[in-house]
């Protein structure tokens, strides 16, 4: 081979080298946690988008779940102070705060000690991504809160699993400083009939059936969240009332009675019945909601 030949050689295998590194992605910035106390992971391009205003209410508008409101509020602030802390499934009825729960809580726990706690919004569909984000989370350093609004799996859906060695069973296992809070309506996470037909169809049927249960079972603290009486309902809207200024002393006998008509037309009653009613009120007294 003469020196043309290694030229062109060299030439093509520089070419090739050069391409192959177009081809590789750069790898992610590490993510300017300092820049808010809130996040949404995105889970293309491996992202961290900063939330600038957290939409919540005041932990103490949230009426009706007191016990539930202060186990949790108990551990948020004993991870957020360095203390062992376990992962929560807050499961129940509809509408009646879960998110809005975990929302609050974190926002009083920073109220109490600024930068105390971060809080990372991951979306349902991007639960494969969570070991990355994780990963991530590892590195900051940051004691963080992973929230998972409205989580469940159905038939044939095994992106549960990486949800299981995340929270648990994975080598790396959980990172110390950070804890993954979900809500869903479901207690089990997966419909009862994916669970029957698993049992129905397995070999040992006992064993399919653990190995869905027991993802439930990585959440160290199941909080179930029922519906309302209607006391707690009419105090939601006595609290939001008072809270937004709406109406100048105690809450008129007309008032209540719109809001159980209200809940009546509805067939049920919870939180998100409770503003929605609110939210009309204040649109016929003319005034804005604001917190």
């Amino acid at each position: 081979m003469n020196e043309r030949d290694i030229a062109q050689l060299l030439s093509l295998l520089t070419q090739i080298a050069e391409a192959l590194n177009r081809m590789v992605p750069p790898a992610p910035d590490k993510p300017d946690l300092s820049r808010a106390e809130a996040f949404v992971w995105h889970a293309t391009g491996s992202m961290l988008e900063p939330v600038q205003r957290v939409n919540r209410l005041p932990l103490p508008l949230l009426k009706g779940i007191d016990r539930v409101r202060d186990i949790l509020y108990d551990n948020t602030r004993r991870f957020a102070d360095g203390l062992p802390a376990n992962n929560v499934l807050l499961w129940g009825a509809r509408g009646m705060g879960k998110s809005s729960l975990v929302k609050a809580v974190h926002g009083a726990v920073n109220a109490e000690t600024p930068d105390a706690l971060l809080i990372v919004e991951i979306h349902r569909e991007d639960i494969e991504s969570l070991p990355a984000l994780m990963r991530l989370l590892r590195e900051s350093g940051r004691r963080v809160l992973v929230f998972c609004d409205d989580l469940s799996f159905d038939k044939d859906d095994t992106s549960y699993k990486s949800l299981k060695a995340v929270l648990e069973g994975g080598l790396e296992g959980r990172p110390a400083n950070a804890l993954f809070y979900a809500t869903s309506n479901r207690r089990h996470l997966m419909p009862r009939d994916m669970m029957e037909n698993e049992r129905s169809t397995a070999i040992s049927p006992s064993e399919a059936v653990e190995e869905k249960v027991s993802l439930s079972d990585r959440f160290g603290l199941w909080l179930g969240i029922h519906n309302c009486s209607q006391d707690d309902y009419l105090d939601m809207i006595a609290g939001y009332i008072g809270h937004f200024g709406l109406i100048a002393g105690p809450v008129p006998p007309e008032i209540r009675a719109d809001a159980l008509e209200w809940a009546a037309t509805r067939g049920s009653r919870s939180g998100r019945v409770a503003w929605q009613f609110i939210q009309d009120l204040a649109g016929r007294l003319g005034k804005t909601l604001s917190h």
